[in-house]
Order: structure tokens, then sequence, then C-alpha cells
């Protein structure tokens, strides 16, 4: 059977009393056959093993991507000493990922729809390799702690282009390599893929040895993950589903849409509810984001006045993001096969819980007290963990624009971490404090404004447009299967080779 990319085109007219589909659909991934002195147009929508290596390829570049953010915030202490460097310097080695994420994540979707989403994996990937080994050149013995640290920034400016790349096109590629059974599964596992990194720099990097030493052992571990850019392809020869046929829309429609400068004929349009949802999604998504990459660039500085040590406080980190982790591994397929018209309770359920974990560490984070915290970081991670698939599906389903929608979330995530960084820096207790040098400040501003976003939530309905049209094409295409068995012997051939829903293709 071939495949032929057609221009979108509307639905023609019936063979006889057989309807095809539905008159006000417009189908722009079709197959064409002769039918007698009428052509008869149906979509055709495949699913293709290769998606699962593409998928392999992304978690893998993902996760390493992730490691360098939170790299240096257990060891926070030990490379000020090092390299002579003070504690601020020390969290921009952070804070500089969040702030060049926030222009890279908006360029992102224009460069996809322009080169293919390859050829961005492939920008992201040399972006990985080239900054481990900037930021490596940066331990040299020779060099004063000026270069030394000018090297160190610029590793984390590099590193920090390739990383939106492999979160920003991750519902991008599961709508355009999966079917409705495995989407939502598919965006959880490139969207922790990031959080997995994050946990596992936070592990590494403080019992490797020296901060030296540890930035050896980041640009091997970027080194030995490149090749698994091959891996990844643009777009498979047919689409899986009804969405993955559209055409991709543009930043500046959505941006459109958002405001209301878009008329309800355009593809881009939303309606004020729909846009009222979005701006919701995108603050609760910001500022849990926020909060958690604050957490995990400031841990150190959070726990180590409290008598934890380095080790100690990257556990922390890392256990919010390992259970949340294994939360959304047991979820996600949930919301694709049992809940998936549920998207919008389950934020309503999770949302509040995780904004009452956050305000509790108010009072939790003092001497002697390691299990509690462990509770309370685990409750944040299943909660917000198994909410960022939820949320940008969500965010999907309400534009109909799958990058520029994620490009949006992560945007407002990182923007939010700067803000939250800065500020909870700026709060740091002074040397005469009790304990000194205390997060306590900090704590406060963390769970008041974590809880006063999560009130917003009640106001998303969570309607899932994008899965009810791709539902309604598959029930139309399912059903004029059917009705071919009513066609002549002679039309019957030609037309039951061009009428499939879903086909399982070799590699």
């Amino acid at each position: 059977m071939s495949a032929q990319n057609h221009e979108p085109v509307s639905t023609p007219q019936p063979l006889g009393a057989v309807s095809i589909l539905d008159r006000h659909l417009s189908i722009s991934h079709v197959e064409e056959e002769k039918l007698g002195d009428n052509a008869e147009q149906v979509p055709i929508y495949r699913l293709y093993r290769r998606r699962f290596p593409g998928l392999f390829g992304f978690i893998l570049l993902a996760v390493v991507t992730g490691m360098p953010w939170s790299w240096f915030g257990p060891i926070s202490d030990s490379t000020s000493e090092d390299f002579g460097i003070s504690l601020d310097q020390v969290d921009w080695l952070g804070n500089i990922t969040s702030c060049v994420y926030i222009p890279v994540s908006l360029l992102v979707p224009l460069l996809c729809t322009r080169f293919g989403l390859r050829r961005c994996a492939e920008v992201g990937a040399a972006m990985l390799l080239i900054s481990g080994w900037v930021r490596y050149a940066g331990t040299i013995t020779s060099l004063s702690s000026e270069s030394a640290y000018a090297l160190l920034i610029l590793g984390q400016f590099l590193s920090a282009i390739s990383q939106p790349v492999f979160q920003v096109l991750g519902p991008k590629y599961s709508e355009l390599w999966f079917g409705l059974k495995g989407r939502t599964t598919v965006t959880m596992l490139i969207a922790i893929s990031n959080p997995i990194g994050s946990a596992v720099g936070q592990l590494i990097s403080p019992i490797i040895g020296t901060p030296k030493q540890s930035i050896l052992i980041l640009a091997i571990i970027s080194t030995a993950v490149t090749p698994a850019l091959f891996l990844i392809q643009s777009k498979p020869p047919s689409p899986p589903t009804y969405a993955g046929s559209k055409a991709p829309q543009s930043l500046y429609s959505l941006l459109l849409a958002m405001v209301g400068k878009v008329c309800p004929s355009d593809p881009a349009y939303m309606a004020p509810r729909e846009r009222l949802e979005f701006l919701i999604i995108s603050l609760s998504f910001g500022v849990l984001s926020g909060a958690t990459n604050a957490l995990s660039i400031l841990s150190s500085q959070f726990f180590a006045p409290a008598g934890y040590s380095d080790a100690t406080s990257g556990l922390f980190g890392a256990i919010l993001l390992l259970s949340g982790i294994l939360a959304s591994v047991v979820t996600a397929p949930l919301f694709d096969r049992v809940l998936t018209h549920h998207l919008g309770i389950a934020l309503k359920i999770l949302v509040p819980i995780v904004a009452a974990a956050w305000l509790s560490l108010i009072w939790a984070v003092k001497p002697n007290d390691a299990g509690g915290i462990f509770a309370i970081m685990v409750i944040i991670g299943v909660c917000s963990i198994t909410m960022l698939p939820v949320g940008l599906e969500l965010a999907v389903e309400v534009t109909r624009n799958a990058d520029c929608s994620s490009a949006i979330l992560w945007c407002v995530g990182n923007a939010f971490g700067i803000v939250f960084v800065l500020v909870e820096g700026a709060l740091r207790a002074s040397a005469t404090a009790s304990p000194p040098y205390n997060m306590h400040a900090a704590l406060v501003m963390n769970g008041v404004i974590v809880m006063c976003s999560a009130t917003s939530v009640i106001f998303v309905g969570g309607k899932q447009v994008r899965r009810e049209m791709d539902e309604r094409m598959e029930q139309q295409l399912q059903s004029s299967h059917f009705d071919l068995d009513a066609l002549p012997m002679d039309q019957l051939d030609a037309t039951t080779r061009s009428v499939e829903k879903v086909e399982e293709s070799a590699a």
C-alpha cells in the first residue's frame, strides 16, 4: 500500500449511498483510489514501530540535558570554595539555564516548523556535547577565578540551549508518532525525563569527589549520550491520528488567539473559556515548576543551615523527583486508557494537595527532622510530577497547538524559576541569625505563593477538544469501513485497500 501527501482538501461527495466522511471535516492527509469515474479520498492513519527507538533517543537526551541545571545545587558550598566564587555566583550557574531557556523555548516551535523535529534535535545534541567540554575547560588550575567562572557560565549557557529542545517538543513528538492510547504516556515519559536528569544530577554531583572531578564526569556523560540523536526522525510517512495530520500552527497565531484576535472560522480560534483555562494552566504550571526549580538549585542552602549535609540535601531533591517519576509511570497509562476524559478533575485534586505540602515545609525544615522532610518531598514529588503530563496535555487540548502551548508552559515555568531563585536568595538570613544564613523567609514565600496559585484551578473545566475530534474521526472511519460491505464487488477491491484506521507498519 502506498500513501501520498496532498494539500488539505474537503471530503468529496459519497459514492451512491455510502458516506465516507462528514462534509464539515477537512482532511490534510489522504490516500486516493479510483472507483470507476469517481475518486474517493479517505484518510489513512498508521503507527510505525520506528516510533519507539525515536522515543528512546528523545528520553536519553532529555535526561542528560536536565543534569547540568541542578548539578551545582547540592555542591554549592564546595564549588564556592574550590573556584573562589560567591554563593550567589554559584546560584547563577543554575539560574542562567532558566534565563536562556525562556527565549530559546519560544524559538523552538518556529525552528521545528521550518526545519523539522530532527534538525532541532541535532542542534540540541550539538549544544549538549560542546557545553560539557567548555565547562570542563573551566577546571584548569592555571585559570583565575574570573576566567574559570566565565567558562562555567558559558558551558551552562550552551547546555541551556539544548534543554528546551527536548522538553518543548515532547507533546509534538507524541502527537506526530503516537495514537490516542499512547499520547499521554509518551508526553509523560518525555516530560519526566528532564526531572530524572535533575534527580540524577543531584545524586551524582556530591558523591563523585571534588566539584572539578564531577564536572569531568558530566562532560563524559554528555558525550556518551549524543549518538542517541540518530534514533530520532522528524515525522512518519502517515500520521497516527487526525490531530497528527494537521499542519502546525504558529506561536503568533496562538498569541493572537489568546487575546481574542482570531475569527471563529480560523483553526487557531480559542473560545473565551479556553483562553481562561490556558491562562490558569500556565500560571499553575509556572508557579509549581518555579518552586521545584528553586528547591533544586538552592537545595544545599535550604537544608544546610538546619544541619543537613550536602549529600542529604541532594537526596531530598532526588527523592522529590524520583517518587514523582514512579507515580507518573503508574498514572500516565491510566490517563491514556481509563481516565481519558478526566484530566481536569485530576488537576483539581492534585494541585491543592501539593500546595499544602509546600506550605508545610515552613515548619518541617528544622534540625533532626529528616523523616518529616522526606515524607513531604514524596508528597510534592508524586503530585507535581504526575501533573506534568496532565498540564501539558490539557494545554494542547484547549489550544490544539502542541509545540507552542508546551513552549509557553515551560517558558513561564522557567521565568518563575528565575524569580523564585533571585527572591529567595535575597531572603537568606544574615550570619547573625539563628541558625546563620537560614532560608525560613524563603520557605514562607514559597508556600504562600504556591497556595495562592492553587486556588485558581477550580475554574479549569478540562474539556478535551482535541481528543474528542480524534475520537469522532476514528469512529467515522470505522463506520465507513463497515459501510463498504454494501459496495459492488468491482468497487470493493479498490476501496477496502484504501480504508484503514490504524496499521502497524515495519520500520
